[in-house]
């Protein structure tokens, strides 16, 4: 699965993400494509997209390739993250955590959880990564998991902002039901969510919620060493600008897709990356 050098996953070139690891020195920037290309195998799983004739045995074995790697075992495709967890002290458990996140997907699809819920998803498959993530860019333990938990809500709720209807083609609603049932929605599926004429009013926590996690990343970055967070500060702004234009664009219907501004991307990129 580890490619050369250098070499981002394929689905990485071009991205936002790619544009923040490219900043890294060499040897970060391969461990980040290389726990960028396990996430990406797990999540294509999860979606259907790595077309296996039995995702749950698929996800199942990455679960026991995880799990051989930290026990001295054969650790089969996850052998490429081996010099990582031990140069960078990556932690099984948030391994696990990805995987546990991806499989709520598999054994969903999730329609309107609740809170707790939602955000223990949100944890799963954004914050744990985030976790990885702070160890290889070097920052300090505690620093690093509040960084994680804050950047990586927000970036996750943003994606599910600016994926509802994607995400509704698929069978999933990943808006708390809360917020539905606030904003007197009835009927939970997908489908009726998407159309409702209240589905602003829905959206709103989500992007009060955002918003006030990209806020406390912030101020952990601010506290950081410079040279530890380039990355994450590339990530933050893309993703909050994202977040400022679907709150511009509304969410009556019919929406216009919101991807990354790459001259704001290119403007980021020369803020902090040159830093």
């Amino acid at each position: 699965m580890s490619g050369p050098v250098d070499q981002p996953p394929e689905a990485a070139s071009g991205s936002s993400f790619y544009a923040g690891m490219r900043i890294l020195p060499r040897e970060k920037r391969q461990a980040m494509f290389d726990v960028y290309a396990f996430c990406r195998a797990v999540d294509d799983i999860a979606d259907g997209d790595a077309h296996q004739d039995d995702p749950a045995g698929a996800m199942q074995r990455w679960r026991d390739e995880i799990e051989a790697l930290y026990a001295g075992g054969a650790p089969g495709e996850a052998a490429h993250l081996a010099p990582h967890v031990k140069h960078y002290g990556l932690k099984r458990e948030d391994f696990v955590a990805v995987i546990d996140g991806m499989d709520m997907d598999l054994h969903g699809p999730i329609v309107a959880p609740d809170a707790v819920t939602l955000d223990l998803y949100c944890d799963r498959v954004a914050s744990a990564v985030g976790r990885l993530s702070v160890r290889v860019f070097g920052m300090d333990d505690k620093l690093g998991v509040e960084l994680a938990h804050h950047l990586g809500r927000a970036l996750q709720l943003t994606n599910i902002l600016r994926d509802i209807d994607e995400d509704a083609e698929r069978g999933r609603l990943y808006l708390p039901r809360e917020a539905l049932v606030a904003a007197g929605m009835t009927e939970l599926t997908p489908t009726a969510v998407v159309a409702h004429p209240r589905l602003a009013e829905a959206c709103a926590p989500l992007l009060g919620q955002a918003h006030a996690h990209f806020e406390a990343a912030q101020a952990i970055m601010d506290r950081a060493p410079r040279a530890a967070v380039k990355a994450p500060r590339l990530m933050a702004a893309a993703y909050a600008d994202v977040l400022a234009r679907l709150e511009r664009r509304g969410f009556a219907s019919p929406r216009i897709r919101v991807g990354v501004d790459k001259v704001k991307l290119l403007w980021a990129l020369l803020r902090w990356g040159i830093w």
